[in-house]
């Protein structure tokens, strides 16, 4: 079992942010003075969803290039998760601007203001064309990485909202129903909170250290154990060094009469996880069966 994700030259999926970062940028000072200009907070709020997509990907650029840094004697696993905490930054962050806006919008429900309805239509059209092409830029890049992917899934997201400004802006055109403005702007908040706490999850557990998300602990320990030569395995940790690389310390008790077999059966169990389960770094403490459990303290898994 092994993690599939696309390669990109990172110079190129280093242009590809940076396209991404200069049209974000442009699109957001459009928006905000749009937004001022036609008393539209679904503009306004459109528009602080695309400066968060700035900052995000000025984060993840970041990130990207420090992450190719190799590991020395203060990282000695390297700097690769600070795409883990770059994608855990942009996720709160979204967070943090959804309940703003909800907040907001139901505040303006309340008290609905006149809204240019062909300003919407006009800058929610070029948002959305922006959007699409930023969402393009990064599309096959977030396959392979938490951190694009946080930064793709801003960018869908703002796509939809930019979207719903459009729409928004039509109805006003047609109907004068003011109303609709503050809806819109609700509408996008909800989804960006529902995006953002479920896609959060994911870096939260690889920072906690939890156990990989698509390796089923149980047969690992039951596979290790299978190996001829294994009386019993304990102490299992299994964690992700960085988004694709996942890792297990263990100790493993050999069987009487079994020592001379050792090299033989550590190979066997470190073929096993890579092949098998694509954990390529394992720790292995091995042990006499006759002097198993002694001077350790109980912890990990099993």
């Amino acid at each position: 079992m092994s993690n599939e994700h696309v390669h990109i030259d990172p110079r190129q999926g280093d242009r590809r942010v940076a396209i991404a970062i200069w049209a974000n940028g442009l699109l957001t000072v459009a928006q905000i003075v749009g937004g001022i200009l036609s008393g539209s907070l679904a503009l306004i709020a459109d528009a602080i969803h695309n400066f968060s997509d700035m900052a995000s990907l000025v984060i993840a650029f970041g990130a990207r290039k420090i992450a190719r840094r190799p590991a020395d004697t203060k990282m000695t696993f390297g700097y690769g998760r600070i795409e883990l905490v770059a994608a855990l930054i942009n996720y709160t962050s979204l967070i943090i601007i959804g309940l703003y806006l909800t907040y907001e919008g139901v505040l303006r429900l309340f008290e609905p203001s006149s809204v240019a309805g062909w300003t919407l239509v006009v800058l929610g059209g070029v948002a959305l064309a922006i959007d699409a092409m930023t969402a393009l830029l990064t599309y096959s890049m977030q396959k392979g990485s938490v951190n694009i992917r946080a930064l793709f899934l801003h960018n869908l997201s703002d796509a939809l909202a930019s979207l719903a400004v459009v729409a928004g802006g039509i109805l006003i055109l047609l109907y004068n129903i003011f109303w609709v403005d503050p809806v819109i702007t609700i509408v996008i908040a909800i989804y960006i909170l529902w995006l953002s706490f479920s896609e959060i999850g994911g870096p939260i557990r690889t920072l906690m250290l939890g156990s990989p998300p698509d390796i089923d602990t149980d047969e690992v320990i039951n596979s290790i154990e299978d190996v001829d030569g294994v009386e019993e395995v304990y102490h299992a940790h299994f964690w992700q060094m960085q988004e694709h690389q996942s890792a297990l310390d263990i100790h493993v008790v050999i069987r009487k009469g079994r020592w001379k077999d050792f090299d033989d059966i550590k190979q066997l169990i470190k073929s096993r996880l890579n092949e098998n389960f694509g954990i390529a770094h394992s720790t292995l403490e091995f042990e006499y069966a006759s002097t198993r459990h002694k001077n350790t303290t109980q912890c990990g898994y099993p």
